[in-house]
């Protein structure tokens, strides 16, 4: 299997980067942004941009309704151009806290307009929420629902783990440029969980997981992307803090009863695909996300 064409649906802190990472490395690459004006600056970047605006479920008029999408023929043209590549990435931030309910009914679109063509693979990126607390690693086979934000998340992942050739991947905590951990929690007092583990993985070792799934290895249906170190979250934190000069957070001393947290287990992908983590030490990374 070779994989020339790639579609990246959501191109904002992390989908940019990647789509720019995979242009260097010889792939065609489109990348939908929510107005045609942002859409339209990805192409400076040598990305084949389009507009997609999973809320409005409109384009140039033509509203969607419960049965197949009908659109202008300008409209179908430059999403068939954009989403039906040799393989897709579907990057759309949960916000489930924001807009209750609105993440399913935007995937649940994105799925109907993906519906008539067939990847050569599909990556669903999701989160390491869809895990519960655990006095054990967490591996993939333990997500399980546990809030209402976890059912979410796992409801997601199932319109598209039933796809062709679909891969989802967990990310746990994102830090890099523009996103120092130190800004986290700085100041904050009496916090919970003092010696519940960290879990956290850098932006780099994302883009180099999901282009790792596109190399074209047989995959298993679903990888952990999480730095092999835990620090403690006062450990942690408190470094971060004062690597940018802020307050460090205090924490709780009260008993750790009910805040064990989870240590998730990130080696799959390593282990089935030779994956390399450029940073397994959630310290080290804190130079790298100025």
């Amino acid at each position: 299997m070779k994989i020339k064409s790639v579609s990246i649906v959501g191109c904002g802190w992390f989908g940019l980067p990647l789509a720019k990472a995979l242009i260097k490395q010889g792939y065609i690459v489109s990348g939908s942004k929510r107005s045609m004006e942002a859409a339209a600056a990805l192409n400076h970047d040598g990305i084949s941009g389009f507009g997609l605006d999973l809320d409005k479920q409109q384009f140039n008029g033509c509203v969607i309704g419960e049965s197949e999408p009908g659109f202008d023929e300008s409209t179908l043209a430059m999403l068939h151009q954009g989403l039906h590549t040799d393989a897709i990435i579907i990057n759309i931030p949960p916000a489930i806290v924001k807009s209750p309910g609105a993440y399913l009914k935007r995937l649940s679109f994105l799925k109907r307009l993906m519906a008539q063509h067939e990847y050569m693979r599909l990556i669903f990126v999701s989160t390491t929420g869809v895990y519960p607390s655990s006095e054990c690693p967490v591996t993939e086979s333990d997500a399980a629902p546990h809030s209402p934000s976890s059912e979410v998340l796992l409801a997601a992942e199932k319109l598209f783990s039933e796809c062709d050739n679909a891969c989802i991947i967990r990310f746990a905590g994102l830090v890099g440029p523009g996103r120092h951990p130190g800004r986290f929690l700085a100041g904050k007092e009496n916090l919970p969980g003092r010696e519940s583990p960290v879990n956290l993985v850098h932006l780099d070792d994302c883009i180099g997981a999901v282009a790792c799934l596109l190399s074209g290895k047989a995959l298993s249906p679903s990888y952990n992307i999480c730095a092999n170190q835990h620090p403690t979250r006062e450990a942690f934190y408190s470094t971060a803090a004062k690597d940018l000069s802020l307050e460090a957070p205090t924490f709780s001393d009260e008993s750790q009863i009910g805040q064990v947290g989870k240590c998730i287990d990130g080696t799959k992908i390593s282990k089935e695909l030779g994956f390399q983590y450029r940073y397994n030490d959630p310290i080290a990374m804190l130079c790298e996300c100025n």
